[in-house]
């Protein structure tokens, strides 16, 4: 009976010591829990962590929030598989200069401060896979400007700021497969805000619906070849085929290695059908050949799928290109010039690129065409030049027939007397005066015998027209094609000596001036 009242004693003691430790924990924890997540506990490197040298790795220790006092000199912190659901601009109240490595997946991670990284901007490498995030706000990782790999796949990322990876100057590979992204965020590989140094980017396994696939065609080949875009809703298309069977026909890793998840969404009669790209009924895809003419320069690429490779070029019949071959010239990025063309240089060129770990060969088949595209260009020239110039002959053969003054003595329709045929055998006297004095007027050194027999000459021609312009009228001897009507013929001549009142030179000029004359 003792015993049990002793028991019983015992009991309630025990119940009422666990009561009192209990109490004083739970209001310690309490009094820990501020705005939802639990107080920063300092950094114990005995029990909740493991620190050798500067590494310090907290993982799987149920943490709310990441330890505080962490020393500077940390390289590589692991808080993975934790209960951190939010991460803080303060979570390091002090510049981690040193750190390169953070590990911060499966944790449960909801929430990113835009100012969770301006103490840790030398990081090279961040984990935030298997959390919760659905938005990725503006310039949330602009200060991590060293950073070289960033993971986010596995999370409910649904929205993406265009300028989200704004700063992001060395990064090499982004994982954004296992979201609910339904945009394919272009701008990391081309436009304005693309990444330079970005050779992987994985959108799988995503709600990405529509792809730009001629921009994603255009890009080069160290990006197609690390470009992940499989199982994702895209509808069948051909155009669709033919971008995936080309990278496949290069082996691009992001084509050959996924052949069977490359599905596509087929509108059927009762609902959409999910088939594997590759097996559509489509064209058949095979590698374009460069084509050129004689005469022609032509520049053969060796898009290689990795980046800083050696490269080295084969003419046809292997013939490895040199330094004194004029004809092929290996430019500074690794391309091959060739030309002037000519017939024998069609055949396959080889581009053998290497690298530490790396070896890859390219066959490039140009075709020459024999003959060259310059002369099609003259012959065109040639018939343009000949068809212009029968239009000219044309147009002046019809100026010539319609458009010449009218040579007739009268000119119909303007209004103008008939002249008679007197009148015009006086004008065309007076006309062939004019052009033997100017003749005569252009020899100033010559004989003064041939201006005597010129003026003979002259006055011979001018008796006889005057004859015939009035017949039966006396002939005056010296009238130089001019009529004297008022009947002074006798008073200008003086004796039998013929000597002239007027000089030769006088009646010519008189003529030939400008002074109107009167029949």
């Amino acid at each position: 009976m003792r015993e049990t009242r002793y028991g019983s004693h015992q009991g309630a003691f025990t119940r009422r010591h666990h009561l009192t430790v209990a109490l004083p924990l739970a209001l310690l924890m309490s009094s820990m829990h501020v705005n939802g997540q639990f107080m920063a506990m300092p950094l114990n490197c005995q029990t909740a962590c493991v620190c050798a040298s500067n590494i310090v790795s907290c993982s799987q220790m149920n943490l709310t929030s990441v330890p505080t006092g962490l020393p500077t000199y940390t390289a590589v912190l692991d808080l993975s598989f934790n209960l951190i659901s939010r991460l803080r601009a303060d979570w390091t109240p002090v510049k981690l200069s040193r750190l390169h490595t953070f590990h911060l997946n499966h944790n449960g991670l909801t929430f990113l401060s835009s100012e969770a990284f301006v103490h840790v901007t030398r990081l090279r490498y961040l984990d935030l896979s298997s959390n919760g995030l659905k938005i990725l706000e503006e310039f949330i990782f602009e200060p991590l400007e060293h950073l070289e790999v960033l993971l986010l796949y596995n999370n409910h990322i649904s929205q993406i700021d265009r300028t989200a990876f704004s700063g992001l100057l060395h990064l090499q590979k982004l994982y954004l497969s296992q979201n609910q992204i339904s945009r394919f965020p272009m701008e990391v590989v081309k436009e304005r805000g693309r990444l330079e140094t970005l050779s992987l980017l994985d959108v799988s396994s995503n709600r990405i619906k529509a792809l730009p696939l001629a921009e994603l065609q255009a890009l080069p080949a160290w990006i197609k070849n690390d470009l992940y875009i499989h199982r994702n809703p895209l509808p069948c298309s051909c155009e669709l085929y033919s971008l995936l069977a080309l990278w496949d026909l290069h082996r691009f890793s992001s084509a050959s290695d996924f052949r069977e998840d490359h599905t596509c969404l087929q509108a059927s009669a009762k609902d959409k059908e999910k088939v594997v790209v590759l097996h559509l009924n489509c064209s058949e895809v095979t590698l374009v050949k460069k084509s050129a003419h004689l005469g022609q320069y032509l520049v053969l690429n060796c898009d290689t799928r990795r980046r800083g490779m050696l490269k080295s070029w084969a003419l046809p019949e292997n013939v490895t290109v040199s330094r004194a071959d004029k004809s092929a010239l290996v430019l500074l990025e690794g391309s091959l010039q060739i030309g002037p063309l000519k017939a024998e240089d069609s055949g396959v060129y080889i581009c053998r690129a290497t690298s530490d770990s790396y070896n890859e060969t390219l066959h490039v088949t140009v075709e020459v065409f024999n003959f060259t595209l310059s002369g099609g260009l003259e012959s065109i020239k040639t018939a343009y030049t000949t068809l212009v110039g029968c239009l000219a002959s044309v147009v002046m053969v019809l100026i010539y027939l319609y458009l010449t003054p009218c040579p007739c003595a009268c000119c119909p329709g303007h209004g103008m007397t008939p002249v008679s045929d007197e009148d015009d055998s006086l004008r065309s006297s007076a006309v062939s005066v004019c052009q033997m004095q100017e003749e005569a007027g252009g020899k100033q050194d010559g004989d003064r015998a041939d201006k005597k027999f010129l003026g003979r000459q002259q006055q011979q021609q001018q008796q006889q027209q005057h004859h015939t312009a009035f017949p039966g009228a006396k002939d005056p001897p010296e009238q130089n094609g001019r009529l004297n009507p008022i009947g002074e013929e006798d008073e200008e001549w003086q004796g039998e000596s013929g000597a002239r009142r007027r000089s030769d030179a006088e009646s010519v000029s008189s003529v030939c001036s400008g002074t109107p004359m009167v029949v």
